[in-house]
């Protein structure tokens, strides 16, 4: 019995692992380091292309519930995680290279998994297959995708942010906090008044933009929007986005008055460098230093990755996919990741948990892994999957989709938590039970 799992990206690490503790033998397939995606440099699997945050870590936090319920799940990327992290206040952050490094090193020592680097372009619906490329597929696989599902792909747009060096930063104009004292101040924040807001807001706003010629449909995905683009729906739109300044005080002055604050995350684990939250960007990079370094800190900084805008692609999961992370017309493939309209890291994982556990029960003859409403790993695929969703548009992790509890409670935080608590408990049961 053997598997063919396609990308070796978040999730299909996680479904080649999860289908080699079961003892089925994997064939997975990488295209790097022959061939490297648009965003793609490093030869590593599961390289983090974008932020390197893992969003937050309390339970209260949808994302946060969904890293938890993986843990029970025997995640590798929550592994990799608690061995890579770097200081992020009340997120998990990592050191992206120790990070792809740990669980490319997982899966080179795992003798039921057998690496091929390959590019392919051809699939037969009559193997058992995970197909789990990512927002970045080639076109060729691309192409064989729309064949074997009749659709024309869908796409929309993701940018990633700019990071500069920690010792460019000038210390004595920002400081360190964490929004409303939650987790350690790691965070290094950047206070603007008015007038610096005006004017870097009218520079933003006027900056070149690189071409987007590769691209066919120009739409952007709101949850992972250009800085740019955001600053032209209007001139309060960042204080009420990523240069919010509530929930900060500086403690320099003992005050929150600023009227804007840009935020800096640690993005490796010596702390040497930062990335510039929210800003991801398509701004060119000679735009990207002469705007961005009229945020008060950044004057003389120096930028060691500039932001970068690429193409993500998605399928039209609701009329493909069964609550198995399963084709519907042929049931021997799978699909995982963000391919499958399920958006960003922790969730992509997570979906290839499910499609690996689920392609590893269905080669045993085994019960599949069925999807509860009431947990957040369950409620992604239900709401992917679900056949009524006509309109299917990139999902994170969120409260909105896990069904509530019959009890009034006006405390959003408290509500959470107790739904939080019942999902955990549910998946501890059924993982227990399933294995």
């Amino acid at each position: 019995m053997k598997v063919k799992v396609i990308g070796a990206g978040l999730a299909g690490c996680e479904a080649a692992l999860q289908l080699a503790k079961y003892g089925i033998a994997v064939d997975l397939y990488e295209m790097k380091p022959k061939k490297f995606s648009p965003a793609h440099s490093n030869e590593n699997f599961a390289e983090l292309v974008c932020s390197n945050s893992l969003k937050a870590e309390r339970i209260e936090n949808a994302c946060g519930l969904l890293k938890e319920e993986m843990r029970l799940f025997g995640s590798v990327m929550m592994e990799a995680a608690d061995v890579s992290r770097v200081p992020a206040g009340g997120a998990l952050a990592v050191d992206r290279n120790i990070f792809s490094q740990y669980i490319t090193d997982r899966i080179k020592a795992q003798p039921l998994i057998n690496v091929i680097n390959d590019e392919v372009i051809d699939i037969d619906t009559d193997e058992y297959t995970i197909i789990a490329t990512g927002p970045l597929t080639s076109d060729g696989l691309a192409d064989e995708i729309k064949r074997i599902t009749g659709e024309e792909g869908l796409h929309f747009y993701d940018a990633a942010a700019p990071v500069v060096t920690e010792e460019s930063i000038d210390k004595d104009k920002v400081f360190k906090a964490a929004r409303y004292g939650r987790g350690t101040a790691d965070y290094i924040n950047c206070p603007m008044t008015k007038d610096e807001y005006a004017d870097f807001y009218n520079a933003l706003v006027e900056a070149e933009t690189a071409p987007l010629k590769e691209f066919e449909n120009q739409t952007v995905f709101e949850g992972c929007m250009p800085v740019e683009v955001m600053a032209k729906r209007g001139p309060k739109t960042l204080t009420f986005g990523p240069l919010k300044p509530v929930g900060l005080v500086n403690p320099k002055t003992g005050r929150d008055d600023a009227y804007a604050v840009v935020q800096l995350r640690c993005d490796n684990r010596e702390g040497t460098l930062y990335n510039i939250v929210g800003f991801q960007t398509n701004l060119k990079w000679g735009e990207q230093k002469r705007v961005f370094s009229m945020i008060p800190g950044l004057e003389n900084a120096e930028f060691v990755r500039y932001g970068v805008m690429h193409r993500n692609t998605y399928i039209n999961s609701p009329a493909l996919l069964d609550r198995h992370y399963r084709m519907k017309k042929y049931p021997k493939i799978f699909f995982a990741g963000q391919i499958t309209g399920v958006e960003g890291y922790v969730e992509s994982a997570s979906s290839g948990i499910l499609a690996g556990y689920n392609a590893a029960m269905l080669l045993k003859g085994e019960e599949m892994f069925e999807p509860d409403p009431k947990t957040c790993i369950g409620a992604l695929i239900l709401y992917i999957s679900n056949p009524t969703n006509t309109n299917l548009q990139p999902m994170n992790a969120n409260f909105g989709i896990i069904e509530g509890i019959s009890e009034k409670i006006r405390n959003k935080a408290e509500r959470y938590n107790k739904i939080a608590v019942r999902a955990l408990d549910r998946v501890k049961k059924q993982t227990e039970r399933n294995d």
